[in-house]
């Protein structure tokens, strides 16, 4: 039997391991400490749900994403010691606050700012490609190349977390950046990595069924922490991996979330409201007070999802056109950045008319 052939078998296995966690996940995870991951803020700015439902998403991803580990050690050999370490953190970070332990919102940043800072700095985990020559030179100081890192870590998974709220929003946004990652590798004969990204992408369509376009359980804080931080690891090894691929592609496949962040931080300060505590104006909110105004509620919450990221994947398309030009990439990806300020301002004055 060809590798191939054994890594297909891998996969099949793992997607039907997959597959029934997330399903006993789903029926038992309301009897966890007398039902403490069961969420029952229905008047929180991001709630948009009106029956209780477990925060279990993220428990079902870190039991799958380990078992992995365990299946790519057996078929290449390898640890993954930077995946493994920082996911475990950053999950149980999440979970934490899924368990209902109230940890202040600056504290939790400084916790993950401290955790992620030492495992990048002493694994390490380096940007080895970068479009920019003044940033590249810099990136030569360790000291500076793990406080830049621990930035892009910082965004996407604050990011990831901000914009998780709605039925398949954040899990359809990074299945889409995986696949692209995977093809990109596929492509690029970084087989090995492509199988691992592939896991993932059959872990995300596992919570799908759960999640979308009714919801059986949420990701929670720990989901979305989760796989934020596999997505920034992805992101990073991908590039690092295809240095013919500019740098800002990579920028272009995560401007959504990593601009959800920026903007919305500035906002808050213009606003006078505080930068770190949630409000109901982003992006996805005002974008579905619109849609549920049209459809109603229920199906305002999947379509809204649908809607953003079918949005996203027209927008990111044209960068897969010029992604080997870093200075064509670099011109669309502030142009993406442009087109995000337009929206949001069109949608906050119809919402607020």
């Amino acid at each position: 039997m060809g590798t191939e052939s054994i890594e297909a078998s891998f996969l099949s296995i793992f997607a039907l391991i997959s597959f029934f966690i997330f399903l006993i996940v789903s029926k038992f995870s309301h009897k966890i400490n007398k039902g403490v991951l069961l969420d029952l803020e229905f008047t929180k700015p991001q709630a948009f749900h009106q029956t209780p439902l477990t925060r279990s998403g993220g428990l079902a991803g870190i039991i799958s994403i380990c078992i992995f580990f365990v299946i790519y050690y057996l078929l290449y050999s390898i640890v993954l010691y930077d995946y493994l370490l920082i996911s475990l953190s950053m999950f149980v970070i999440g979970f934490m606050e899924d368990l209902k332990i109230k940890i202040r919102p600056l504290k939790r940043l400084f916790a993950m700012i401290f955790l992620l800072f030492n495992l990048i700095y002493f694994l390490p985990i380096e940007i080895s490609n970068i479009d920019i020559p003044f940033l590249k030179f810099l990136m030569n100081n360790h000291l500076f190349s793990t406080i830049f890192v621990l930035l892009c870590f910082l965004f996407v998974i604050n990011g990831a977390n901000l914009i998780d709220g709605f039925n398949g929003l954040l899990t359809i946004n990074i299945l889409i950046i995986n696949i692209i990652l995977a093809l990109i590798n596929a492509e690029s004969g970084n087989l090995q990595f492509s199988i691992f990204i592939t896991a993932q992408i059959i872990i995300l369509l596992s919570f799908l069924l759960f999640n979308f376009p009714s919801a059986k359980i949420f990701l929670g804080d720990s989901g979305a922490y989760l796989l934020g931080s596999l997505i920034a690891l992805n992101i990073i090894t991908t590039n690092n991996l295809n240095p013919n691929i500019s740098s800002f592609f990579f920028c272009t496949l995560v401007f959504y979330i990593f601009f959800e962040v920026f903007f919305s931080f500035f906002r808050k300060i213009i606003q006078n409201k505080s930068p770190i505590h949630p409000d109901s104006e982003h992006l996805h909110m005002l974008s579905y007070f619109k849609i549920s105004s049209i459809f109603g509620k229920n199906k305002g919450n999947f379509l809204n999802s649908l809607l953003i990221n079918i949005v996203y994947l027209i927008l990111i398309a044209p960068g897969l056109y010029v992604i080997d030009n870093p200075i064509l990439s670099r011109y669309w990806f502030f142009i993406l950045l442009l087109i995000y300020v337009i929206i949001y301002l069109r949608l906050y004055r119809l919402t607020k008319n």
